[in-house]
């Protein structure tokens, strides 16, 4: 069965943990409930557990919540604006603590969670018969899940503890912080045992296969600043003969398109009522303008200013929208943008983005990853659109990024550049001169890699790893008629702002944790 149509239910996973962690005091069997005697028995529990692995990918603060995206809202940069007073918005204009929760606190424990249930799945595979190719599979898969779970703690908190194998709550609660090298080797570590035991292609949709684990494996080092080991890695995708750059930017993120030759992961989404479909279109997508319904995060005219003219002019000041790059209209809904027609005639400003009202930003919205070809929008959190996690685009700007940054071949990078821009049916754009300096290169990197992904949750992480938060900070946000709505780190970017705050309740459940600086 697919992983896209599997049913997970969270809480029954978690009993059967939790029942298998506590240490039997009678030693007869009971036949009431599920024991480390009789559980797993057979290769349908083995993939029961690997399924509640996979599950916890669509929780909130990993993958979920849309532009929430790998973690670090595009809110949280000039991108985008959240309005509210939530732990999310407060990450995206100066203002958060460690006290606070939400995404703060799930980020931690979730991620946690994907490695204790992999640990645990380890820890018990050898007590059942399996065919050796399927165990091995497993095992890669396994291996790259918990590879992703550190990589997001490394890259979000900074060093943590590493906690492998099955432990008790006590010996959890002693564990200290490993540094960031070592958090982000036992990540390393566990991608290159999924890419040994996986193959190229995945038995279904949605597993993870050899050039998933190879691309974060890329992503690992790209955070890292470890260039010469992002070559290699690129080097090894391309050689798989599998992945390339989809005709359609627009229809990329569209349903009748999921699992296309562009996706090297991406994490599975059905409709229904069993926390099996994204909140994506219910906080970022198309809005109704009422209370309950969309564009709690919304793009801001920063990130509208950032897409070029098509033929390479000045952007005409009169006319805002009109003439840029196309991803502009594949991205974010502008004024005069027809959207939804059996729903809403048109979005025809003043006549509105139908954004929350509360959200005083409402001359914008997001239109990637939103569903427009249904009769009726989802249900919220019951959108079926997948979300990508890494695409082929993000291999062909790591690898011209890689090529600046160590003297590489620049002709080679640029062209790697110019294919993201002329390569696709529906992007055309002017492309770059091939006489750029390496200067001049890198900052073409840099606003190609932010308008291909925008709104897809990279933009945070690019900021820090680049070191130019201080350069970009303050950032105001204004709405239609140009008054301010909010300025974004009024006092500057400082550097602790690189990483995000250990969550007191954590440290007060471990001693031996320490708070990040500046926090």
């Amino acid at each position: 069965m697919q992983i896209k149509n599997i049913l997970i239910f969270g809480l029954g996973f978690l009993f059967i943990l939790t029942s298998l962690s506590c240490e039997n005091e009678l030693e007869f069997l009971p036949g009431d409930r599920i024991t480390s005697a009789s559980f797993p028995k057979d290769e349908s529990d083995i993939v029961l557990l690997l399924n509640g692995c996979y599950a916890q990918l669509r929780e909130t603060s990993i993958y979920n919540q849309g532009l929430f995206g790998f973690g670090v809202l595009d809110g949280a940069t000039p991108n985008a604006y959240n309005w509210g007073n939530t732990t999310i918005a407060k990450a995206g204009n100066g203002q958060l603590s460690s006290s606070d929760g939400e995404m703060l606190t799930f980020r931690w424990t979730r991620s946690y969670s994907i490695i204790f249930r992999t640990n645990y799945l380890i820890g018990v595979i050898d007590n059942v018969e399996l065919d050796q190719t399927l165990k091995s599979t497993i095992l890669g898969e396994v291996h790259f899940l918990r590879g992703l779970a550190y990589a997001t703690l490394a890259v979000s908190y900074g060093g943590v503890p590493i906690l492998n194998g099955v432990l008790t709550s006590e010996d959890a609660s002693k564990a200290p912080r490993a540094t960031l090298e070592e958090t982000w080797s036992q990540a390393i570590s566990d991608y290159d045992i999924a890419i040994k035991n996986l193959g190229v292609d995945a038995a279904e949709p949605g597993r993870a296969t050899k050039g998933a684990a190879l691309g974060m494996k890329m992503r690992a080092f790209l955070y890292q600043g470890k260039y010469t080991e992002v070559l290699n890695i690129t080097d090894q995708i391309d050689e798989l003969g599998k992945y390339g750059l989809f005709a359609s930017y627009e229809g990329l993120f569209r349903l009748e398109n999921e699992n296309n030759n562009e996706v090297l992961f991406d994490v599975q989404y059905i409709s229904g009522e069993n926390s099996q479909g994204t909140y994506h279109d219910q906080f970022c997508g198309t809005g109704t303008g009422s209370f309950t319904r969309g564009t709690r995060y919304v793009p801001t005219d920063n990130l509208v200013e950032t897409y070029e003219m098509v033929d390479g002019s000045e952007p005409n000041l009169l006319n805002t929208y009109e003439g840029r790059d196309p991803r502009l209209g594949f991205t974010i809904v502008v004024p005069g943008s027809t959207i939804l027609e059996h729903q809403f005639p048109s979005y025809l400003f003043p006549g509105g983005a139908f954004n929350h009202p509360g959200n005083r930003l409402k001359h914008l919205s997001a239109r990637k990853y939103r569903i427009e070809s249904l009769d009726k929008l989802p249900p919220a959190g019951q959108s079926n659109l997948n979300y990508i996690v890494l695409r082929y685009a993000d291999v062909i700007l790591a690898k011209a990024e890689a090529l600046i940054e160590t003297n590489g071949n620049l002709g080679e990078a640029i062209n790697l550049i110019n294919r993201i821009r002329t390569e696709r049916d529906d992007v055309k754009i002017t492309p770059l001169p091939m006489d750029l300096s390496r200067e001049e290169a890198r900052e073409k990197l840099r606003h190609e890699r932010r308008v291909e992904f925008a709104l897809e949750g990279l933009y945070w992480f690019d900021i820090n790893r680049w070191g130019i938060g201080r350069d970009i900070y303050p950032v105001e946000v204004r709405d239609h008629n140009g008054d301010l709505i909010e300025t974004k780190f009024p006092g500057g970017y400082l550097e602790h702002y690189k990483l995000l705050p250990i969550p007191e309740s954590e440290l007060s459940l471990n001693e031996a944790l320490n708070q990040n600086p500046g926090w």
